[in-house]
């Protein structure tokens, strides 16, 4: 038996896996080998811009009561905003340092249409300092018209609606992490904008059906991805002084620093990962297993993962994923409920033709519905096992697939106990392995994604 870590970001569980399972996984970049001395020299050795010190003390001597907006990400991406190697407090103290008080700095959380950042979780994310100077911490609101100014239209007819304090916001610092994404290329950069602080009307455009159905937009692809062609649009039109992204290993530690302007540092940081997140892959597995990672803390965000391993799954193959949903709702929202019971009944093609048809009324979250019709496009739901300990018996009503708990004895199904997981892993590979042998393949071809949605398969000739 072989042993390999399932790494949920603040947790890990370990698994056992036959010998006859390969094990894919991204290279391994190197780390920083001083993160905080590299913060420092991104801030001041930019990509396509001046400083940041510079730009700050540009814009005082333009309006010497100037007050600077800088936007983190929520809690679905692991951003190092906290520690000595964390990217917040730098930018901060860079603020206050040219003469900016704590209370014309405002740090913007760009939770899209997630729900907002608790003040608890937003504590355990950024770093004690930030909370004793008295800076406002806020949450964008996609829904709350009084918080979003309209600026016109893109070229595509999106409305585009953005956060007021941030499009009114004298100094506009955004930050973000840089990794693939399985609809906008990659993630980071002008995400934090569109749909980071869009309306939620906006998302209707950006995520909708015609344009998640380009072929285009998938992961570790920009130019001509139409996905992220608007985010980019919406975000010059919002306006962006400096940005600041990383990039991480595995183990969520610094391998780059990437700051400037609003495109150079992103483009950059996109490079980097591409050397290190693609897995070639020479053919397709009978049987995938992979994991939801640190973004996984819904079912909603769990489609990353799913599509994320589309390309390494033969047609009608089989796949595991195990998830660690810690979100209020381990599903999603309402809404994203509401789609998901579509997808269940109809199934994908009939779904997809349903989102894309005139009579369609665009339903906010639909996209990641969108997402699982992708992998049950490739291979059918009842080929398909997922499992997380916290989702319920009445959830499985709605999701498509196999619910992981029937491997489970009696008495540990739908307990929130990640030590299940191990079990639930052995025991659905065990059935499918004879399934197949049953239906006359002697050795099946097994795949474990050990960085689960961060490394990306990639079909290679021989």
């Amino acid at each position: 038996m072989k042993s390999a870590q399932i790494n949920f970001g603040q947790t890990e569980v370990l698994i056992q896996l036959p010998d006859e399972v390969e094990i894919l996984s991204m290279k391994s970049p190197a780390v920083l080998s001083d993160p905080a001395q590299a913060i420092q020299d991104a801030l001041q050795h930019c990509i396509g811009t001046a400083s940041l010190e510079s730009i700050i003390t540009s814009k005082l001597q333009a309006k010497p009561d100037a007050n600077a907006v800088i936007v983190i990400s929520d809690n679905t991406r692991p951003v190092p905003y906290r520690g000595e190697n964390g990217i917040l407090r730098p930018i901060v103290d860079k603020l206050l340092g040219a003469g900016i008080p704590p209370d014309r700095i405002m740090i913007l959380v760009a939770t899209g249409t997630h729900n907002p950042v608790p003040e608890a979780m937003l504590r355990e994310m950024l770093d004690p300092g930030i909370f004793e100077k008295g800076i406002t911490i806020k949450n964008h609101n996609c829904v709350d018209q009084s918080s979003l100014v309209h600026l016109g239209k893109s070229d595509c007819g999106n409305k585009m609606v953005v956060n007021r304090d941030y499009v009114r916001a004298d100094i506009k610092i955004i930050t973000g992490l840089v990794e693939s994404h399985f609809m906008a290329g990659a993630s980071g950069g002008r995400k934090a904008i569109c749909p980071g602080l869009i309306g939620e009307e906006s998302t209707f455009v950006f995520h909708g059906a015609r344009i998640l159905d380009d072929p285009l937009s998938r992961d570790l692809v920009l130019v001509g991805n139409p996905c992220h062609e608007e985010a980019v649009q919406i975000a010059e039109a919002a306006g962006c002084d400096f940005s600041v992204n990383v990039t991480l290993n595995e183990k969520y530690e610094l391998t780059g620093v990437f700051a400037g302007d609003l495109l150079g540092p992103h483009q950059h940081a996109v490079n980097k990962i591409r050397e290190y997140v693609t897995i070639p892959i020479q053919e397709e597995y009978d049987i995938v297993i992979s994991h939801a990672g640190f973004v996984g803390i819904n079912h909603y965000q769990a489609a990353k993962a799913a599509v994320v391993a589309i390309p390494a799954i033969r047609r009608g193959g089989k796949m595991i994923l195990v998830a660690n949903t810690t979100d209020v709702d381990p599903v999603g929202s309402g809404r994203y409920r509401s789609v998901l019971k579509f997808l269940k009944q109809l199934g994908p093609e009939k779904f997809r033709r349903l989102i894309l048809s005139d009579t369609w009324e665009f339903v906010p979250d639909q996209w990641e519905a969108q997402m699982w019709a992708r992998l049950f496009s490739k291979t059918p739901a009842e080929n398909f096992v997922f499992y997380a300990p916290q989702l319920k018996v009445e959830d499985f009503s709605i999701l498509s697939g196999v619910d992981g708990n029937v491997f489970l004895p009696g008495e540990r199904q739908y307990q929130d106990s990640l030590e299940n997981i191990p079990f639930v892993v052995e025991q659905a590979l065990r059935k499918i392995v004879a399934d197949l042998r049953g239906q006359g393949v002697a050795n099946p071809r097994i795949a474990f994604l050990v960085d689960g949605p961060y490394g990306v398969p990639v079909k290679v000739e021989r």
